[in-house]
Protein backbone atom coordinates (compact mmCIF):
# COMPACT_ATOMS: atom_id res chain seq x y z
CA UNK A 1 0.00 0.00 0.00
CA UNK A 2 1.16 3.41 -0.72
CA UNK A 3 -0.25 6.88 0.56
CA UNK A 4 -0.13 9.89 -2.29
CA UNK A 5 -1.80 13.28 -1.74
CA UNK A 6 -3.47 14.87 -4.50
CA UNK A 7 -5.23 18.04 -5.53
CA UNK A 8 -8.85 18.04 -6.26
CA UNK A 9 -11.79 21.25 -5.86
CA UNK A 10 -12.88 22.98 -3.51
CA UNK A 11 -16.79 23.42 -3.00
CA UNK A 12 -16.09 26.90 -1.10
CA UNK A 13 -13.27 28.58 -1.18
CA UNK A 14 -10.77 29.54 -4.09
CA UNK A 15 -7.60 31.38 -4.22
CA UNK A 16 -7.23 35.03 -6.05
CA UNK A 17 -5.04 33.28 -8.89
CA UNK A 18 -7.52 30.36 -9.24
CA UNK A 19 -5.26 27.75 -7.72
CA UNK A 20 -6.93 25.45 -5.60
CA UNK A 21 -6.69 25.67 -2.28
CA UNK A 22 -7.49 22.60 -0.56
CA UNK A 23 -6.25 19.29 -0.49
CA UNK A 24 -7.57 15.72 0.74
CA UNK A 25 -5.73 12.56 1.10
CA UNK A 26 -6.14 9.34 -0.51
CA UNK A 27 -5.14 5.88 -0.58
CA UNK A 28 -4.01 4.35 -3.37
CA UNK A 29 -3.40 0.62 -3.63
CA UNK A 30 -1.07 -1.77 -6.18
CA UNK A 31 0.24 1.92 -7.62
CA UNK A 32 4.28 0.66 -7.65
CA UNK A 33 6.04 -0.51 -10.93
CA UNK A 34 5.77 -3.60 -10.60
CA UNK A 35 1.72 -3.30 -9.97
CA UNK A 36 1.14 -1.56 -13.45
CA UNK A 37 0.03 -3.11 -16.47
CA UNK A 38 1.53 -2.33 -19.95
CA UNK A 39 -0.54 -1.36 -23.01
CA UNK A 40 -0.06 -5.07 -24.36
CA UNK A 41 -1.77 -6.05 -21.28
CA UNK A 42 1.66 -7.77 -19.63
CA UNK A 43 3.47 -6.09 -16.76
CA UNK A 44 5.91 -3.53 -17.25
CA UNK A 45 8.20 -5.24 -14.77
CA UNK A 46 8.88 -8.93 -15.05
CA UNK A 47 9.01 -10.42 -11.49
CA UNK A 48 11.51 -13.60 -11.20
CA UNK A 49 10.45 -16.65 -10.20
CA UNK A 50 11.32 -18.01 -6.64
CA UNK A 51 10.75 -21.61 -7.29
CA UNK A 52 13.53 -24.10 -8.29
CA UNK A 53 13.88 -25.15 -11.83
CA UNK A 54 14.45 -29.21 -11.31
CA UNK A 55 12.91 -31.01 -7.82
CA UNK A 56 15.84 -31.95 -6.49
CA UNK A 57 16.46 -34.92 -3.24
CA UNK A 58 19.14 -34.44 -0.51
CA UNK A 59 20.04 -38.16 -0.64
CA UNK A 60 22.90 -38.50 1.45
CA UNK A 61 23.68 -37.14 4.96
CA UNK A 62 26.76 -36.72 6.62
CA UNK A 63 26.49 -36.26 10.54
CA UNK A 64 29.80 -34.95 11.63
CA UNK A 65 29.81 -34.69 15.64
CA UNK A 66 33.27 -32.96 17.13
CA UNK A 67 32.49 -32.80 21.03
CA UNK A 68 34.89 -34.22 22.58
CA UNK A 69 32.98 -34.76 25.77
CA UNK A 70 34.50 -34.25 28.99
CA UNK A 71 37.04 -31.84 27.48
CA UNK A 72 36.42 -27.83 27.23
CA UNK A 73 37.98 -25.97 24.18
CA UNK A 74 40.61 -23.81 24.78
CA UNK A 75 39.16 -20.66 23.51
CA UNK A 76 35.58 -21.46 25.35
CA UNK A 77 35.15 -20.31 29.13
CA UNK A 78 31.70 -22.03 29.92
CA UNK A 79 29.45 -20.56 32.71
CA UNK A 80 28.83 -22.73 35.87
CA UNK A 81 25.46 -23.81 35.45
CA UNK A 82 25.98 -24.53 31.31
CA UNK A 83 24.10 -25.92 28.27
CA UNK A 84 24.25 -29.17 28.48
CA UNK A 85 21.79 -31.19 25.94
CA UNK A 86 22.91 -32.59 22.85
CA UNK A 87 20.15 -33.53 20.95
CA UNK A 88 17.96 -33.86 24.49
CA UNK A 89 20.30 -35.71 26.07
CA UNK A 90 22.46 -35.18 28.86
CA UNK A 91 25.69 -36.52 28.54
CA UNK A 92 26.73 -37.04 31.98
CA UNK A 93 24.12 -39.94 32.73
CA UNK A 94 26.22 -41.75 30.99
CA UNK A 95 29.47 -42.77 32.72
CA UNK A 96 31.31 -43.15 29.51
CA UNK A 97 31.20 -40.32 26.63
CA UNK A 98 31.63 -42.64 24.42
CA UNK A 99 28.61 -44.45 24.62
CA UNK A 100 27.00 -41.14 25.08
CA UNK A 101 28.48 -40.18 21.95
CA UNK A 102 27.07 -42.92 20.37
CA UNK A 103 23.59 -42.15 22.11
CA UNK A 104 23.76 -38.30 21.00
CA UNK A 105 24.99 -39.66 17.49
CA UNK A 106 21.38 -41.91 17.22
CA UNK A 107 18.79 -39.40 18.05
CA UNK A 108 20.12 -36.89 15.90
CA UNK A 109 19.98 -39.10 12.98
CA UNK A 110 16.84 -40.82 13.75
CA UNK A 111 15.41 -36.62 14.27
CA UNK A 112 16.70 -36.15 10.78
CA UNK A 113 14.93 -39.57 9.42
CA UNK A 114 11.64 -37.75 10.22
CA UNK A 115 12.35 -35.63 7.75
CA UNK A 116 13.70 -37.78 5.46
CA UNK A 117 13.16 -41.04 5.92
CA UNK A 118 15.01 -42.67 2.39
CA UNK A 119 18.27 -40.47 2.93
CA UNK A 120 20.93 -42.19 3.36
CA UNK A 121 23.07 -41.53 6.78
CA UNK A 122 26.56 -41.99 8.06
CA UNK A 123 27.78 -40.75 11.49
CA UNK A 124 31.11 -39.50 11.86
CA UNK A 125 32.07 -39.04 15.69
CA UNK A 126 35.13 -37.45 16.68
CA UNK A 127 36.70 -37.71 13.51
CA UNK A 128 39.98 -36.79 11.70
CA UNK A 129 40.38 -35.73 8.55
CA UNK A 130 41.11 -38.33 6.75
CA UNK A 131 37.99 -39.94 8.00
CA UNK A 132 35.88 -36.84 7.22
CA UNK A 133 37.48 -36.90 3.52
CA UNK A 134 36.39 -40.78 3.59
CA UNK A 135 33.24 -39.92 4.23
CA UNK A 136 31.95 -36.84 2.29
CA UNK A 137 33.75 -38.96 -1.01
CA UNK A 138 31.69 -41.43 -0.63
CA UNK A 139 28.38 -40.47 0.32
CA UNK A 140 29.12 -37.93 -3.04
CA UNK A 141 29.67 -40.94 -5.18
CA UNK A 142 26.63 -42.35 -3.93
CA UNK A 143 24.47 -39.23 -4.36
CA UNK A 144 26.10 -38.41 -7.76
CA UNK A 145 24.42 -35.27 -9.33
CA UNK A 146 21.75 -35.22 -6.20
CA UNK A 147 22.48 -33.12 -3.06
CA UNK A 148 24.33 -34.19 -0.34
CA UNK A 149 23.89 -32.56 3.62
CA UNK A 150 27.01 -32.05 5.85
CA UNK A 151 25.97 -31.37 9.32
CA UNK A 152 28.83 -30.19 11.55
CA UNK A 153 28.81 -30.48 14.99
CA UNK A 154 31.67 -28.61 16.51
CA UNK A 155 30.67 -27.94 20.26
CA UNK A 156 33.76 -30.02 21.41
CA UNK A 157 36.72 -28.33 19.29
CA UNK A 158 37.88 -23.98 18.99
CA UNK A 159 36.12 -21.37 17.03
CA UNK A 160 36.53 -21.55 13.32
CA UNK A 161 39.88 -19.82 12.55
CA UNK A 162 40.45 -17.08 10.35
CA UNK A 163 41.72 -18.57 7.46
CA UNK A 164 39.00 -20.51 6.70
CA UNK A 165 39.41 -23.56 8.90
CA UNK A 166 37.40 -25.35 11.33
CA UNK A 167 38.32 -28.17 13.68
CA UNK A 168 38.48 -31.88 14.11
CA UNK A 169 40.74 -34.47 15.68
CA UNK A 170 44.09 -36.21 15.03
CA UNK A 171 44.34 -39.94 15.65
CA UNK A 172 44.55 -40.35 19.11
CA UNK A 173 42.49 -37.33 20.20
CA UNK A 174 45.76 -35.62 21.94
CA UNK A 175 45.91 -32.23 19.18
CA UNK A 176 42.98 -30.15 17.06
CA UNK A 177 43.28 -30.40 13.16
CA UNK A 178 42.26 -27.79 11.09
CA UNK A 179 40.09 -28.50 8.18
CA UNK A 180 39.83 -25.99 5.18
CA UNK A 181 36.71 -25.05 4.30
CA UNK A 182 38.15 -24.77 0.74
CA UNK A 183 38.84 -28.75 1.21
CA UNK A 184 35.65 -29.24 2.56
CA UNK A 185 33.61 -27.81 -0.43
CA UNK A 186 36.10 -30.22 -3.15
CA UNK A 187 35.19 -33.66 -0.86
CA UNK A 188 31.28 -32.63 -0.34
CA UNK A 189 30.32 -31.41 -4.14
CA UNK A 190 27.37 -29.78 -5.28
CA UNK A 191 24.42 -29.70 -4.58
CA UNK A 192 24.68 -29.83 -1.28
CA UNK A 193 23.56 -28.23 1.99
CA UNK A 194 26.12 -27.18 4.94
CA UNK A 195 24.71 -26.97 8.53
CA UNK A 196 27.37 -25.73 10.59
CA UNK A 197 25.98 -25.46 14.62
CA UNK A 198 29.57 -24.20 15.97
CA UNK A 199 30.49 -20.10 17.74
CA UNK A 200 31.36 -18.05 15.29
CA UNK A 201 29.56 -19.89 12.53
CA UNK A 202 29.11 -16.79 10.43
CA UNK A 203 33.00 -16.95 9.54
CA UNK A 204 32.76 -20.32 8.11
CA UNK A 205 29.81 -19.03 5.92
CA UNK A 206 31.86 -15.45 5.14
CA UNK A 207 34.78 -18.16 3.73
CA UNK A 208 32.70 -20.24 2.21
CA UNK A 209 31.59 -17.66 0.05
CA UNK A 210 34.95 -16.41 -0.69
CA UNK A 211 36.36 -19.60 -1.50
CA UNK A 212 32.97 -20.73 -3.90
CA UNK A 213 34.07 -16.99 -5.63
CA UNK A 214 37.50 -17.90 -5.82
CA UNK A 215 36.75 -21.17 -7.84
CA UNK A 216 34.13 -19.48 -10.08
CA UNK A 217 36.95 -17.49 -11.22
CA UNK A 218 39.45 -20.27 -11.29
CA UNK A 219 37.21 -22.25 -13.25
CA UNK A 220 36.45 -19.39 -15.86
CA UNK A 221 40.57 -18.81 -16.36
CA UNK A 222 40.58 -22.64 -16.82
CA UNK A 223 38.13 -22.99 -19.70
CA UNK A 224 39.81 -20.22 -21.44
CA UNK A 225 42.99 -21.12 -21.48
CA UNK A 226 43.23 -24.73 -21.12
CA UNK A 227 39.49 -26.47 -21.02
CA UNK A 228 41.05 -30.06 -21.09
CA UNK A 229 42.19 -29.20 -17.30
CA UNK A 230 38.86 -28.24 -15.87
CA UNK A 231 37.58 -30.88 -13.27
CA UNK A 232 33.74 -31.36 -11.94
CA UNK A 233 34.67 -30.61 -8.66
CA UNK A 234 36.18 -27.14 -9.04
CA UNK A 235 33.10 -25.04 -9.82
CA UNK A 236 31.08 -24.81 -6.65
CA UNK A 237 27.05 -24.11 -6.84
CA UNK A 238 23.98 -24.79 -5.69
CA UNK A 239 24.36 -24.88 -2.22
CA UNK A 240 22.49 -23.78 0.89
CA UNK A 241 24.25 -22.79 4.27
CA UNK A 242 23.16 -22.70 7.63
CA UNK A 243 24.81 -21.31 10.58
CA UNK A 244 24.43 -21.07 14.25
CA UNK A 245 25.78 -18.25 15.26
CA UNK A 246 27.01 -14.55 14.14
CA UNK A 247 30.88 -13.53 12.74
CA UNK A 248 32.01 -13.12 16.53
CA UNK A 249 29.30 -14.63 18.58
CA UNK A 250 29.29 -17.48 20.83
CA UNK A 251 26.92 -20.36 21.40
CA UNK A 252 24.47 -19.88 24.23
CA UNK A 253 25.50 -21.53 27.50
CA UNK A 254 21.83 -20.68 29.38
CA UNK A 255 21.48 -23.99 31.46
CA UNK A 256 17.84 -23.71 30.10
CA UNK A 257 18.33 -24.21 26.70
CA UNK A 258 20.19 -27.34 25.41
CA UNK A 259 23.85 -26.74 23.72
CA UNK A 260 22.71 -27.08 20.48
CA UNK A 261 19.89 -24.86 20.36
CA UNK A 262 20.28 -24.05 16.49
CA UNK A 263 20.08 -28.18 15.77
CA UNK A 264 17.10 -28.24 18.31
CA UNK A 265 15.34 -25.80 16.36
CA UNK A 266 15.92 -27.18 12.79
CA UNK A 267 14.93 -30.97 13.67
CA UNK A 268 12.71 -30.84 16.59
CA UNK A 269 10.97 -27.39 16.29
CA UNK A 270 8.02 -28.12 18.18
CA UNK A 271 9.28 -29.22 21.31
CA UNK A 272 12.20 -26.49 21.38
CA UNK A 273 9.13 -23.83 20.39
CA UNK A 274 6.90 -25.67 23.68
CA UNK A 275 9.43 -25.58 25.86
CA UNK A 276 10.82 -21.72 25.14
CA UNK A 277 6.78 -20.63 25.46
CA UNK A 278 6.56 -22.68 28.86
CA UNK A 279 10.08 -21.38 30.53
CA UNK A 280 9.38 -17.47 29.49
CA UNK A 281 5.16 -17.32 30.51
CA UNK A 282 3.29 -17.26 33.45
CA UNK A 283 2.98 -21.30 33.57
CA UNK A 284 6.37 -21.08 35.37
CA UNK A 285 4.77 -18.91 38.55
CA UNK A 286 1.75 -21.77 38.38
CA UNK A 287 4.88 -24.37 38.90
CA UNK A 288 4.34 -25.90 35.45
CA UNK A 289 7.74 -27.15 34.60
CA UNK A 290 9.36 -27.41 31.17
CA UNK A 291 9.64 -31.06 31.57
CA UNK A 292 5.79 -31.63 30.97
CA UNK A 293 6.74 -31.28 27.13
CA UNK A 294 8.47 -34.86 27.18
CA UNK A 295 5.25 -35.67 28.97
CA UNK A 296 2.76 -35.26 26.21
CA UNK A 297 0.66 -38.40 26.21
CA UNK A 298 -0.07 -40.89 23.21
CA UNK A 299 1.67 -42.21 19.76
CA UNK A 300 3.48 -40.85 17.06
CA UNK A 301 1.76 -42.77 14.79
CA UNK A 302 -1.54 -41.87 16.18
CA UNK A 303 -2.92 -38.25 14.74
CA UNK A 304 -5.78 -38.76 17.39
CA UNK A 305 -3.39 -38.74 20.51
CA UNK A 306 -1.82 -35.02 21.88
CA UNK A 307 1.63 -36.59 20.76
CA UNK A 308 1.11 -37.45 17.27
CA UNK A 309 -0.97 -34.22 16.87
CA UNK A 310 2.00 -32.54 17.58
CA UNK A 311 4.24 -34.47 15.00
CA UNK A 312 2.08 -33.84 12.73
CA UNK A 313 1.59 -30.17 13.33
CA UNK A 314 6.05 -29.73 13.16
CA UNK A 315 5.79 -31.89 9.84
Amino acid sequence: MELKTVRGPSNSESSDDGKLQETCTTKRYYDKERHRISQNGTMTKKIAKWRMRERMKTVCVALNFCLNLGVDPPDVIKTEPCARLECWIDPLQFAQPLKALEMIGKALQENFEKMQPRARYKLALDPTVDETKRLCGSLRRNAQDERVLFYYNGHGVPKPTSNGEIWVFNQDYTQYIPLSIYELQTWVGSPSIYVFDCSASGMVVNWFLQFAEQRAKEHERLMTTSPASVTTNLLVKDFILLGASGFNEVLPMNPDLPADVFTSCLTTPIIMALRWFISNSILVKAGVSVDIVDKIPGRLADRRTPLGERRCIGS
